[in-house]
């Protein structure tokens, strides 16, 4: 990566390479989410979970988890795993402690743990991040 701010397939790049990286049987339950890279949260996502600065959201899992699936779903588009970008660089730089990779692989973990049925709660119990 280079010093200058890296762009949206610099990031995708970050988030594929951190799925590769998962362990079986996750590696194969992650390979039909998609990955969508985008600056800034869209307007819809936000009002739909009641948030008014786009800075809070860094990632957000579009999708039905694996927990909840069942044969009677009718899917209207892949799952999906979204990065934003801005609001994760606004991130990295108020922490300072830690690489900008490890906070994409960070996010990207998060967001597949809800495909893989994990709640925010689950996620925080083992989470050194916020420990």
């Amino acid at each position: 990566m280079t010093t200058q701010t890296p762009s949206l397939a610099e990031f995708e790049q970050i988030a594929r390479d951190t799925v590769a990286r998962f362990p079986a049987p996750f590696g194969d339950l992650a390979r039909e989410v998609a990955i969508c890279v985008v600056d800034w949260p869209p307007a819809d996502i936000l009002r739909d979970l009641d948030i008014t600065d786009p800075y809070e959201l860094t990632g957000l899992y579009s999708g039905i988890p694996l927990t909840e699936k069942s044969v009677f779903h009718q899917p209207i588009g892949p799952d999906t795993v979204w990065l934003f970008r801005e609001p994760v660089l606004d991130e990295w730089r108020a922490r300072g402690n830690i690489t900008l990779a490890e906070l994409v692989a960070h996010v990207t973990v998060h967001e597949f743990a809800h495909h893989f049925g994990w709640s925010d709660d689950d996620i925080a119990s083992i989470d050194e991040w916020w420990k």
